[in-house]
């Protein structure tokens, strides 16, 4: 597959090297000439100078017969235009454009723009590797809005149903380990002992959710 790259920083020139070690071929554009030079020695794809977003260069980068384009540069604004271009303008299959602002990035997902919001998916990153044995996400979708992480729950809540865990916590159980198989809950599912246990969460709101799931569940009156 041929893949567009817009910016050559840190990001775009280790994705390029990436790709190519995949065995697809790559065009990076940046508007800074120097920024090539981060490109590896063993780098054998097009180099283009230009505007991301504008279409001759787009062109000259081999858009037109792309299946996939990322937009990587340090400005929002340009990454999701080029973005947008490259998939309404030539329509690019798979397209996808890095956001700082993760406000922003909820607003061109509705615009169908995949995004990665690099706040919430580095402080992920920081999460899982300066706490290896807590809660942090083990998959989040590309905007950073919507994560689905593992939810250690109090001993008592096994016997209890998966429905009264949801309503407890504010979560939504996506799957469940058990015995090392996978098991997808219904309205009938009771949790089991040593089952573990994996919810979708909005980002901001994990913390209330695993206090919620260490509480024993309440009794029913």
């Amino acid at each position: 597959m041929h893949v567009v790259i817009m910016g050559c920083g840190r990001v775009g020139s280790s994705l390029a090297a990436a790709l190519e070690r995949l065995g697809h071929t790559v065009a990076v554009i940046d508007k800074d000439v120097q920024a090539f030079r981060r490109l590896s020695q063993d780098f054998h794809g097009s180099q283009v100078v230009g505007i991301g977003f504008d279409r001759t260069v787009l062109i000259k980068a081999g858009i037109e017969r792309a299946g996939a384009f990322a937009a990587v540069s340090s400005g929002d604004n340009s990454n999701i235009i080029s973005a947008r271009v490259a998939r309404e303008t030539f329509g690019v299959e798979h397209v996808v454009a890095r956001i700082y602002d993760e406000k922003r990035a909820a607003v061109y997902e509705r615009l169908g723009i995949p995004t990665v919001a690099t706040v919430p998916w580095t402080t992920d990153r920081f999460l899982r590797t300066l706490l290896p044995d807590g809660v942090a996400s083990a998959w989040r979708e590309p905007s950073g809005k919507v994560a689905v992480l593992q939810l250690p729950v109090h001993e008592s809540w096994a016997g209890k149903r998966v429905r009264d865990l949801e309503e407890a916590t504010g979560c939504r159980v996506a799957f469940i380990m058990r015995f090392g198989t996978g098991v997808l809950p219904d309205a009938k599912t009771v949790v089991q002992a040593d089952d573990v246990i994996y919810v979708a969460a909005l980002s901001g709101t994990v913390s209330d959710i695993t206090n919620a799931a260490a509480q024993p569940p309440e009794e029913e009156s």
